[in-house]
């Protein structure tokens, strides 16, 4: 299928109770809004709009590109509003939070709470020498307790990456953007085009719909523990199945971090998913078996360096390391 640049909804559009204020980001699947309820709240609004199946060029309905789109598009849309009142569903600080989902102008919206803060990928940028093991651990251990809750719910997310988590101004760790996700499709259903990040995708989000599974998501979580630790996202999955050359964490981290940290890394990017974690409770267990056995000397570092200390760097590292646990 081929695809085109849909036209964003203009900013101070009146989106039923909604007012646009701008655009927040734009992707073949969804556009995502920044807009404010009656009350004057911000909140963050995704648009159900995938590129490769239908058009705005302008006004603000949607219209089906071609007569044999309209099948996909539909499950598609009865997908994404099921995705909306699934996530309703889920009250957790480390989720972004789903507060209504509607149809309008011949698609579907999901309003979702805004959070005020930075990726994952900018701290992994700007400050990766922050990133300890402990810290690592406890980060992973919190935004595991939000993915267990996702699984719960019959969803993956299957984007897992730096850049879809965030850090809050309060230092928490929030797990963002379910574009990708999906809840078991029949088999007799027509069939979306799969949605990955190349280098956190799991296998089998290339080649096979049937071995989905919370495995998968661990996947991608062990992916961005590599590359907190490298600082570079690991060889692409499907690349690697046809000759493996991801070079492991171990030789590319700037920093020292114990052996049983590389083993649940390379665990969790093992390409056959029955040799993964198989739920996120037991990555979990994994990784807060030696948290009570880091170095006290880290702690006492962080309490050193946080003294009266108000500088942008300060602010982050209080963050990084406190705050968030």
């Amino acid at each position: 299928m081929s695809s085109q640049t849909n036209q964003p909804l203009p900013d101070g559009y009146q989106l039923n109770n909604y007012t646009i204020e701008k655009l927040l980001s734009s992707g073949g699947f969804s556009i995502v809004y920044l807009a404010r309820d009656e009350t004057g709240k911000p909140v963050a609004i995704k648009e159900y709009l995938p590129a490769a199946l239908v058009i705005r060029a302008d006004g603000a309905e949607v219209k089906i590109n071609s007569d044999e789109n309209l099948a996909v598009f539909r499950h598609g849309l009865k997908c994404f509003f099921e995705e909306g009142r699934s996530l309703a569903t889920i009250s957790h600080p480390n989720i972004v939070g789903v507060e209504n989902f509607f149809r309008a102008n011949e698609t579907v919206y999901m309003v979702m709470q805004y959070v005020r803060g930075r990726t994952l990928q900018f701290h992994i940028q700007r400050h990766r020498h922050e990133f300890t093991e402990s810290f690592i651990r406890r980060l992973f251990t919190h935004l595991l307790n939000g993915l267990r809750e996702v699984h719960a719910k019959k969803l993956l997310h299957l984007d897992i990456k730096p850049a879809n988590i965030y850090i809050t101004m309060e230092g928490k760790p929030v797990l963002l953007d379910f574009g990708a996700a999906r809840q078991a499709l029949t088999s007799d259903a027509p069939r979306l085009r799969p949605m990955y990040t190349a280098g956190y995708a799991a296998p089998e989000q290339y080649r096979n719909f049937d071995d989905l599974g919370p495995w998968s998501d661990i996947y991608a979580v062990g992916a961005t523990m590599y590359t907190c630790i490298t600082g570079v996202h690991p060889q692409p999955a499907n690349e690697r199945e046809k000759e493996d050359q991801m070079i492991p964490a171990k030789e590319l981290a700037r920093q020292n971090y114990s052996d049983d940290m590389y083993e649940i890394v390379d665990m969790c990017l093992k390409l056959d998913h029955l040799g993964r974690p198989q739920t996120a409770f037991e990555l979990q267990k994994a990784l807060m078996k030696d948290v009570k056995d880091m170095p006290r000397n880290e702690e006492e570092m962080v309490e050193e360096t946080e003294v009266q200390d108000d500088s942008l760097a300060g602010r982050l590292r209080k963050t990084l390391n406190r705050k968030i646990f």
